[in-house]
């Protein structure tokens, strides 16, 4: 198997707006090609000593290996949260011109 091309970025937001925020924002910046936020969805968390439950809305961001790393930490940067959800997913396939389209983007950034 090779290395993955594509990543998934993915984090939660308090708000709508903080997830478009965060969406409009890396992808002007080419550190992702495209963005889909969407929720509200419903959350159960451990937060400072108790048992939380809320709302957040769900952003997902396509890049490319070669910039994964900045991506996330922008994403971590401009999050409200002190310590905000931000993983990272290879996609393990997806059409080569899927993958040409979000290096050809993100390369934009470097």
């Amino acid at each position: 198997m090779t290395a993955a091309r594509v990543w998934s970025v993915t984090s939660t937001t308090p708000t709508e707006d903080d997830a478009r925020a965060i969406a409009r924002a890396v992808v002007a910046d080419r550190l992702a090609a495209g963005a889909e936020f969407s929720g509200p969805a419903m959350s159960v968390f451990w937060h400072l000593g108790e048992l939380g439950e809320g709302k957040e809305w769900r952003v997902t961001l396509r890049t490319s290996a070669a910039v994964c790393d900045r991506l996330a930490a922008r994403v971590a940067e401009l999050h409200p949260w002190d310590s905000p959800e931000v993983t990272a997913t290879p996609i393990e396939w997806c059409l080569d011109s899927y993958a040409e389209w979000i290096e050809r983007t993100t390369a934009a950034s470097e």
